[in-house]
This record gives structure tokens, sequence and C-alpha cells, in this order.
């Protein structure tokens, strides 16, 4: 093994001893760094090499081998369940098959596979594939069937596949030369072309519109929630109504967001329980008045999220300003404070 920079390592059976090749890529490379279960063809003299690149929101790998059987499955699932994989034969014919649903890819197909699913691929003769991890918000963000596309081939002529292809290798062998600023645009652009390529009836143009339009509708969503968070009937269907769209569509714009609708309605809520609270017009109002004023209808919730949320109870904000307005007050007299 070999760091080529700080974002790459490669693997290679090149200076390791024939009767250690096996048990050296199924231990380290098999189990650490792909949690795959791997099993070379008898017989056959083992060969492999493997570069692995990974980047925020991203992983790459590409990997030539001779033949063997390379499995995903039991423990290994939790590890990535949340990724799709877009396998890109670059050579050779490779046997795909996860749940009852097989294929055969020839050279330069592809095949998008769920993190969360079991899968294997074989080889009766040696290969290249070219191996995409993306999160699956980050797909299904672009408003793409996944699960229509999950083991669907996608043919090698496909524009989209191709200039995927050849934009990610040269994000693989560009390493560290890139800047930062210009790596996560690179990774954006790795995102939206693989939309493009297991979208049958997708374009740039429809993509970039659809993330427009998203942008767009969680402002609007956002903005409904922050006027009617006292509303103790809000809820995400409500929102959905407004905004003409199903419930899940709403979820799914606040994960794509990194939040949930839940998180961002009590997050209002604990903001205005806390402005009122350190309101002094509002001093004479029951923190359960407070409580059910901004939204929430169970004060235990209340407090547990507040407390979360300021790492104080209410009570004990309410008393930290009334305490500070004293100190303050008692400084400026020249008195103390018993």
């Amino acid at each position: 093994m070999s760091d080529l920079n700080s974002r790459i390592v490669e693997f290679s059976t090149d200076h390791v001893p024939e009767h250690e090749r096996a048990a050296l890529w199924r231990e380290h490379y098999g189990q650490v760094m792909l949690r795959v279960d791997f099993e070379p063809a008898p017989q056959v003299v083992f060969k492999a090499r493997n570069r692995a690149m990974t980047l925020p929101g991203l992983q790459l790998f590409d990997a030539w081998a001779t033949p063997a059987r390379v499995s995903r499955s039991g423990c290994y699932l939790a590890h990535g369940a949340d990724n799709v994989i877009l396998a890109i034969n670059r050579n050779g014919v490779a046997f795909v098959a996860s749940g009852n649903e097989s294929c055969e890819l020839r050279e330069g197909q592809a095949v998008l596979l769920s993190g969360a699913d079991p899968c294997a691929f074989h080889r009766a003769s040696p290969g290249r594939l070219f191996t995409l991890l993306v999160p699956r918000m980050a797909i299904e963000a672009a408003d793409v069937s996944v699960e229509d596309a999950i083991m669907r081939p996608i043919p090698a002529d496909r524009g989209a596949l191709q200039l995927l292809d050849h934009y990610a290798s040269w994000l693989m062998s560009s390493g560290d030369a890139i800047e930062t600023q210009l790596l996560n645009l690179s990774i954006r652009h790795v995102q939206d072309l693989l939309a493009l390529a297991i979208g049958p009836t997708a374009d740039l143009g429809d993509t970039m519109r659809a993330r427009g339009l998203r942008a767009a509708r969680l402002k609007l969503a956002k903005a409904f929630i922050l006027a009617n968070s006292a509303r103790h009937d809000l809820s995400i269907v409500v929102v959905a109504d407004k905004l003409n769209v199903t419930p899940r569509y709403v979820q799914r714009l606040f994960e794509i967001d990194g939040t949930t609708f839940s998180a961002f309605l009590s997050g209002v809520r604990l903001t205005n329980a806390h402005r009122m609270l350190c309101d002094p017009a509002c001093r004479s109002l029951a923190i359960a008045s407070i409580a059910y004023d901004v939204g929430f209808g169970d004060l235990s919730h209340f407090n547990r999220s507040f407390r979360r949320q300021y790492g104080l109870t209410p009570r004990e904000v309410r008393g930290d300003r009334v305490c500070g307005r004293a100190l303050r007050l008692n400084a400026c007299s020249g008195g103390a404070v018993e």
C-alpha cells in the first residue's frame, strides 16, 4: 500500500509473495477499505491493483484484478448504507447481482446499486472496474428516482456516463493539485453528472432548474414556518399543502439542508420562547403560558427541548436575566449584593 497524496491510496500485489496475496487483499483491501468479502478464482495466480480517493460526499475506486468474486452483505451493509454505488466496467465482462436481479456488464457499461442492499460482482477473466460512491441524498436532490435506476444497466454510449467517467478520472488523477474551492465544485459536478447518467429523461438544464426550484421551495417553507410557528396545528402536511407538494418532498427539502422539518420548527419555537423569557414585557407571563404561546403543547417536552438547546432551564434563563439586571443596578449605586 502507498499514499500517493493525502487523498489517494494505492494498493497493489506487485511486491507481495504469491501465496500471501489473496489473504492480504481479503483482510486489508476487502474487509477494511471496501467492507466486502473477496474470493479469487482458484487455480489462477492472483494479481490486483486499486486506487482509492476519498472526498467529502464522494469516494472513487479504480480497480483491476484477475478473476474473482466480490460480495457485500451482512454486517458490511451498516457501513455506507446511505450511499449509492455506480460501477463502471472499463474492460472485461462483469456479472452483477443484487436481490433477485442480475445483469451482465460489458465494456463501458455501468450499473447503479444501493449501499443498503447486498450485492455481488463476479469476473471470469481479468478486468477493470471504476466505482463511485455518492450519498443517496445528493442524487435524490436532483429529483432522480434512485429506486427506478437501481440494477438497470446504463449503456456505454450514453453521453452523460462517458463524461462522468472522464471527469471522475481527471479528478482522481489531479489529486492534491486541485484547490479546495474548485474541489468542492468538482464534487458537485460529479454528483450532477451521475444524476444525469442514471436519469433517462433528464438533461443538465433540468437538473439545474430542479435545484433552483428546490432552493426556492425550501425558502418558502421556512418563511411559512417562521410566520406560523405558534400554530398548534402546524405540521409537515400543512406546509406541503401550502407549497402544493407532498409531505415527503418537504421532508426531503429539509434533509438536503442538513436538518428535519421537526427540528427546524422546534428551533424556531425555542428561539421565540427564549426571546419572551428575556423580555421585561413578558415577565408576568407564566412559563407554561409562554410555552403554549410559541406553539408547544406539552410543558415537559418544552422544558427538555429548551434545556437541550440552551443548556439552561427556562426558569434559569429568566432568573439569570433578573439577577443580571439586579447586579447592574447595584453596581451603579455602589452597593453590594448579599
